[in-house]
């Protein structure tokens, strides 16, 4: 009688579990006690992928390419004897497909500001695998910490506006677990706020109450100035 089967491992040996479209990746399924030959299958989703016959104790190998996001999830492989009914399953790997990110877009509810103020800065890439990390700029100067987002939402930074040099170009950068895909943001500057003289409402106060004035002795000339003229006669 053959020997007793123990649990298969299912070890990844190419690639990773966050894989992109289209990436290739091996998969290594063997029971470490049992005798040969044995029939290994690996299972996506409880589905049948494939299956090798193996004569000794060697691992059955499985490649396979990931290309499509249907490709991706839970994997597991079953031994068996060709002449049994029961089998043993593996543990599980789970493939993730991850996405690039898109540009993000660096924003603030304000574009004008004045100095002694404090502003926000908002940086959001809509698309691609969470999580993703911000990083804050001033020209070519890092100007906060690592932000890391779980959530699809905006990482923010606040700004104090303390002299002219805050009124520079701001950008931020995004990436996330996809090789090689950093992404910049569009640029964005505050521009400076007029600040309007105190003496400004005093002067727009005097010139109305001069216009006045004139329209008023405008329109009492012809109540005394003409009749006095007349009387004069």
């Amino acid at each position: 009688f053959p020997e007793m089967l123990s649990n298969p491992k299912l070890v990844l040996v190419q690639g990773a579990l966050n894989v992109v479209m289209n990436q290739n990746v091996t998969l290594s399924c063997l029971s470490e006690s049992g005798s040969p030959p044995v029939r290994y299958t690996l299972f996506r989703h409880n589905q049948q992928v494939s299956a090798l016959n193996r004569s000794d104790l060697t691992p059955a190998l499985f490649s396979l390419t990931m290309s499509s996001a249907s490709d991706v999830g839970e994997y597991k492989c079953k031994a068996e004897y060709n002449i049994s009914s029961g089998g043993k399953y593996s543990n599980s790997l789970n493939f993730t497909l991850i996405e690039p990110i898109s540009k993000p877009v660096l924003s603030s509810p304000t574009s004008q500001a004045k100095k002694g103020q404090n502003v926000t800065l908002s940086c959001l890439s809509e698309n691609g695998s969470l999580p993703i990390t911000y990083l804050f700029f001033k020209g070519t100067q890092n100007i906060s910490p690592q932000k890391t987002m779980q959530k699809r939402e905006a990482a923010v930074i606040f700004l104090f506006i303390d002299s002219l040099s805050d009124f520079g170009t701001y950008k931020c950068k995004a990436n996330n677990s996809f090789p090689n895909n950093t992404k910049y943001s569009n640029a964005f500057n505050f521009t400076l706020a007029e600040e309007r003289s105190h003496s400004q409402p005093l002067i727009i106060s005097l010139g109305l109450i001069l216009l006045l004035l004139i329209i008023g002795f405008a329109l009492a000339i012809p109540f005394f100035v003409i009749p006095l003229y007349k009387a004069s006669e």
